[in-house]
């Protein structure tokens, strides 16, 4: 007896897309519950809130105590270097505050993508949040002199999506020094840089110091870095994961 092709096919797709969808589904529910498990490190050991945010409002309270009236030019350089150092501190800890055991832990249990995901995720959220505030701070004592706030948010969503996804995986290969935070600063360097050098120049539009009415393109190459990031962070870190 011979067996219907159509029939086999019948038969063997919906179980093939059904094992896909219940892979799919525990990577999800994975996924929410390492990200949950971020969040609740932070707001038990509050190492980055409290550490970062000390670390802003160090840098507002200098210009503060300078009295000097901020340029635009300058506000937009020195509100990205706040940024930049704060994000930097911020995500270094990462992959430093997770014990060996754990990590073994993880590595038995855990798909690679998905813990690099949750990470990914939640240094993007946290980063977001510090940006906030730093720009609150910021605008406190130095004056605000942006023109377009919705293209200024923008970018800053865009910074913290940058950076976090750069500084994540930075950090995962810079875990595995002991002076991590030092190799992760000569590591990120050139990753940052076009990065840093698009965001400056899309926040200098939206104090009005450039007139660009093609500044989409910019977002696009932004948002184009970050798939590129993102794709190698996934095609890498399974290696550097099983070193």
């Amino acid at each position: 007896m011979t067996s219907d092709p159509s029939s086999l096919t019948q038969t063997v797709l919906p179980l093939a897309f059904g094992k896909i969808f219940q892979k799919l589904m525990q990577s999800l529910q994975l996924f929410f519950v390492l990200l949950r498990k971020e969040f609740v490190i932070e707001f038990r050991q509050r190492y980055a809130i409290s550490g970062i945010v000390l670390y802003v409002f160090s840098m507002v309270f200098v210009v503060y105590i300078a009295s000097i009236k901020v340029q635009p030019q300058v506000w937009n350089i020195l509100f990205w270097l706040i940024i930049l150092f704060a994000s930097i501190n911020a995500v270094v800890k990462s992959f430093v505050q997770e014990s060996g055991s754990r990590q073994l832990y993880y590595y038995q249990l855990i798909n690679p993508t998905v813990l690099i995901l949750s990470k990914i995720v939640y240094n993007t959220v946290l980063l977001l949040v510090l940006s906030i505030l730093s720009y609150g701070a910021y605008s406190l004592v130095a004056g605000n002199p942006v023109k377009d706030l919705q293209l200024f948010g923008l970018v800053i969503l865009l910074a913290s999506v940058g950076f976090g996804i750069a500084f994540t995986f930075i950090a995962s290969i810079a875990a595995k020094a002991n002076n991590s935070a030092t190799l992760m600063a000569i590591l990120s360097f050139p990753v940052i840089l076009p990065i840093l050098l698009t965001l400056v120049r899309l926040s200098a539009i939206a104090l009005r110091l450039i007139q660009d009415t093609a500044y989409k393109h910019d977002i696009v190459n932004l948002l184009a870095i970050d798939v590129i990031l993102l794709t190698l962070t996934f095609l890498l870190f399974p290696f550097i994961w099983k070193d």
